[in-house]
């Protein structure tokens, strides 16, 4: 019951994280010391319960957390809010929740052999990632011309198109970058793409009413890291660890 109680205190936290994400791209770090705050209770009664062997370990999950997520902050994989969350985690619920609901073990998949929850939760979520751009390509497979499509068939996976008269600004890129030149604009693809800021745009909507470009773009969605970690949390309460999971089935195979 505990730890089903652990699993439901952290969901409004996540969920409102995904929101504020998705909204602004920043998530106060408010949030962490709130979920963190509640999440305390729970920390105490494990002590309590458990004594020392628990601290022991609770410490050493946290600094492998920790050193993992700093690691991947300072290369750049993810934002701090993202790494703050898993460590937040990694404090309540340092290895994988023990829940049984009518009958039905949770995880499903069972433990895997690391047991550290909050590592699961951020390898299902990088997995959980791959899933947008195969929804971006059936999004364009569906919704575009075959010509488009086999113009730029690798844009497929990372954007989709926009009409350039209804660009404003957002938590968009554009793909490619352009330049000026004495024939029109040249589109190119650019790894940093370009962001569509209020001088961008008008100068786009400018070369739009000339007809120097056609009234359509690529775009790619900045998409907010800590949906893919809320989702990755689900699924590892309910399922397990994907990679470990595939791993199995792989050598099974």
């Amino acid at each position: 019951m505990m730890e089903l109680l652990k699993v439901l205190v952290c969901m409004p936290f996540l969920l409102y994280a995904c929101y504020a994400d998705i909204k602004t791209r920043r998530v106060a770090n408010e949030v962490w010391v709130a979920m963190f705050g509640v999440g305390y209770i729970f920390i105490l009664y494990d002590l309590m319960m458990l004594g020392m062997p628990y601290l022991v370990r609770n410490v050493l999950t946290f600094a492998f957390i920790f050193t993992f997520v700093y690691i991947l902050f300072q290369l750049g994989a993810f934002g701090g809010a993202d790494a703050k969350v898993l460590m937040v985690i990694s404090l309540i619920i340092p290895m994988f929740p023990d829940i049984t609901i009518y009958g039905t073990q949770l995880p499903i998949n069972g433990v895997p052999l690391l047991g550290l929850f909050a590592f699961s939760v951020f390898g299902n979520s990088v997995i959980l990632t791959v899933v947008v751009p195969v929804g971006l390509f059936i999004y364009n497979l569906l919704n575009n011309s075959l010509k488009d499509n086999l113009k730029s068939p690798l844009y497929m996976f990372i954007g989709y198109q926009t009409p350039v008269s209804g660009l404003a600004e957002g938590h968009i890129r554009m793909i490619d970058s352009y330049s000026e030149t004495d024939e029109g604009v040249n589109f190119g693809f650019s790894r940093s793409g370009t962001e569509l800021t209020s001088n961008v745009i008008a100068e786009l909507k400018g070369h739009l009413r000339e007809g120097r470009i056609n009234d359509s773009v690529w775009v790619t969605p900045g998409l907010p890291f800590m949906v893919p970690i809320t989702a990755g949390f689900i699924t590892a309460v309910v399922f397990g660890d994907l990679i470990f999971y595939l791993t199995m089935q792989f050598m099974m195979m």
